[in-house]
């Protein structure tokens, strides 16, 4: 009977059932086979629910979605063009940047591609750079801002990492910290590459009044990352708390002083992200109640005994994962690879000693490089259907970003002090 059943629920996920389906089905069975009451999968779903940070998730994904509504986006653009389009290769530092900020304030690499794609792509193409290289820069730049706070993703990592309650104890303010650095670095490193690569590209001189201009026109934007980090580091809010007031100023400042989003529509957008919201909820309900299972069946020791037996270098271990999580990168989306992964490779990147802020850095750069990664990398089929290109000529295009950015990937990797300077 339990044979069949294993076979029913692959079966199902063969065959495209919901994600939390599979899972739910998984964790079921296999309490049931260790005669374990069921009831312990509500009790995990209400467990998780009543996580005080998991408030955080709704509110930020909310302003989030409200930033794309309204024109957030050129705006965007409008400024750091003026802020960085006088530098050697200025324009796709633009692209770089404002791709990030974007990214991490919406959480979405897709969204960050059909947003500011259409005004990046005609930019790069007009200013002399080749179109292969302007598909890749705006197809590998979507995902760039998964390590800035306030990255939803991010996020969810601590809230799956402080619930396994294994390694040492860290807080969210910390793995945002632990952020800053590896994404500056990916930055700096695209940046420079694009430097020799088209240093001499036309640029854009630098007008006091253009940037004055653009400041004027993000005006009540502007402060956003100063509510947000000045009241999570000053300790005036709490992780939920600065989300809140996101999602507060952000509303005030989209539908009564910008005047971009009309209120008729915002009951379209609460429906929009709290679909979005539900669904991370439900599944990380069902995995957490799996992941139960697995730790009483004491799964995560016996991989580490296993992984041990074979590897025994820490070294050799993160170049297993990294390979490990690049594929699964390419294969899942962003939250349900955290969700479903963390929980099983935590305790034995642990037990080589790896601290679980520097393990979430990692985990989420390679996820970052997945989205673009070959053959189905998710960002790859937006940017081929958004553009209307074959996607072997975006693979083509986005090749040497992914060189660069898997050269700091071996940096984050590897000097965990990017990740963890502030410990």
């Amino acid at each position: 009977m339990i044979l069949a059943l294993s076979i029913a629920i692959v079966a199902m996920a063969v065959l495209g059932a919901p994600l939390f389906a599979v899972v739910m089905a998984a964790a079921m069975l296999g309490f049931f086979a260790a005669g374990i009451d069921l009831a312990v999968i509500p009790i995990e779903l209400y467990r998780i629910a009543d996580t005080p940070l998991l408030v955080a998730l709704p509110f930020f994904t909310f302003a989030g979605y409200l930033m794309v509504a309204a024109k957030t986006s050129g705006r965007l653009m409008d400024l750091t063009r003026a802020l960085f389009g006088w530098m050697p290769s200025g324009l796709p530092i633009v692209g770089f940047v404002a791709c990030a900020i974007f990214t991490a304030l919406t959480g979405a690499s897709g969204v960050t591609i059909v947003a500011l794609g259409a005004l990046l792509l005609p930019m790069l193409t007009g200013n002399g750079y080749s179109e292969r290289y302007s598909l890749g820069l705006v197809t590998t730049s979507g995902s760039l801002g998964l390590l800035i706070v306030p990255s939803v993703p991010l996020i969810l990592y601590g809230i799956v990492a402080q619930q396994m309650e294994v390694g040492e104890r860290f807080t969210i303010q910390q793995l945002f910290l632990a952020g800053l650095l590896p994404a500056l670095l990916m930055i700096a490193l695209l940046s420079g590459w694009t430097a020799l690569r088209h240093g001499g590209a036309p640029r854009t001189p630098f007008e006091a009044r253009a940037l004055w201009t653009a400041i004027k026109a993000a005006r009540w934007e502007l402060p956003l990352p100063f509510v947000v980090l000045g009241g999570i580091y000053s300790g005036l809010f709490a992780i939920s708390e600065a989300a809140a007031m996101t999602a507060l100023y952000v509303l005030v400042a989209e539908v009564f002083l910008y005047k971009e989003v009309p209120i008729k529509r915002l009951a379209g957008i609460v429906r929009e992200s709290m679909v979005m919201v539900g669904s991370i909820i439900l599944i990380l309900g069902v995995a957490l109640a799996f992941t139960n299972f697995l730790i009483d069946a004491e799964v995560p020791q016996r991989l580490f005994e296993f992984v041990q037996a074979s590897i025994s270098s820490p070294l050799t271990f993160l170049i297993l994962l990294n390979i490990i999580l690049l594929i699964l990168g390419a294969v899942l989306d962003i939250y349900s690879a955290v969700i479903i992964m963390v929980p099983l490779l935590l305790p034995v990147a642990v037990g080589y000693g790896i601290h679980p802020v520097h393990l979430g850095i990692v985990f989420l750069a390679n996820l970052q490089i997945g989205y673009f990664t070959p053959p189905i990398g998710m960002n790859l089929f937006i940017a081929s259907y958004r553009f209307g290109r074959p996607v072997l000529e975006l693979y083509a295009a986005c090749l040497p970003f992914m060189g660069v950015l898997l050269i700091a990937l071996l940096l984050i990797t590897y000097v965990p002090f990017l990740s963890l300077w502030f410990l």
